[in-house]
């Protein structure tokens, strides 16, 4: 069991290995509910045909077998593959389910540069916010018991930020100082408000969004996933962080 107190997260021993409560498991159990029935309407609407395809890319060689079997359903029912899509994406996030990279390459696959972007921004804000609400009813119990020294940590770096917040959160939405799925669990826990959280996603995934989806365009030419981020790539990624955050530094320095 664990406590708040003064604002920090205090971590008591906790009798059970098991974190959540019958009542929590309940509510995750119901949003998995959710997102089944929607894929499974989502199937019903489409052609009597073999997707024995449809399945989670976990390798590059998937992604190009599932790209190539939904061009041919793309043109003809463009609405049930985009809102699969959105499912499927939306699902992933919600869950920390790894992968999602593999859907912002398929995006940029289907759809194109501009399109593809769009679509990764608004699935992947979307995601992050699902989990976020999720979180403040199951995800305290997880926090302690997977993450406790991280927990602690960034619930210190926010405490320290709060006046400049907005610029913290979108440095870490930019650059990979803490992963992005442990930002959205955690969150809520550590007391970051939800527009911040939103602004802070939205905005700062469109430079990675915008290098993942260019580079599905060119899906057959990518020998791993390792080639996404160039030197280049990873240098523009810092920079951006760098300058979201100076305004912060600079505001704390004046103060002390």
């Amino acid at each position: 069991m664990n406590a708040v107190v003064n604002g920090e997260v205090k971590i008591r021993a906790k009798s059970s290995k098991f974190p959540l409560t019958v009542w929590e498991v309940t509510v995750a159990s119901g949003v998995v509910l959710g997102f089944f029935l929607g894929l499974v309407g989502l199937y019903l609407t489409m052609p009597a045909s073999d997707y024995s395809f449809l399945k989670l890319p976990r390798t590059l060689q998937d992604l190009q077998i599932l790209r190539d079997n939904l061009e041919s359903y793309k043109s003809d029912y463009t609405i049930q593959v985009l809102v699969g899509y959105c499912l499927v994406y939306i699902f992933m996030q919600t869950f920390m389910i790894p992968g999602t990279v593999f859907m912002s390459l398929l995006a940029g696959a289907l759809f194109g540069i501009f399109k593809g972007v769009a679509l990764v921004v608004f699935t992947a804000t979307a995601g992050a916010s699902s989990c976020f609400f999720l979180s403040k009813i199951i995800g305290r119990p997880l926090l302690v018991s997977l993450w406790p020294d991280k927990l602690t940590f960034f619930q210190g770096q926010v405490a320290k930020r709060r006046e400049g917040l907005l610029n913290y959160m979108l440095f870490l939405r930019v650059t990979p100082t803490l992963p992005n799925t442990f930002i959205n669990v955690a969150s809520p826990i550590v007391d970051v408000p939800y527009h911040i959280f939103f602004l802070a996603t939205f905005i700062g995934i469109i430079p990675a969004a915008y290098v993942t989806v260019r580079a599905g365009i060119t899906l057959g030419e990518l020998q791993s996933v390792g080639d996404l981020y160039d030197f280049q790539s990873i240098a523009t990624l810092l920079l951006i962080g760098v300058v979201t955050v100076t305004p912060t530094l600079i505001g704390n320095k004046t103060k002390s």
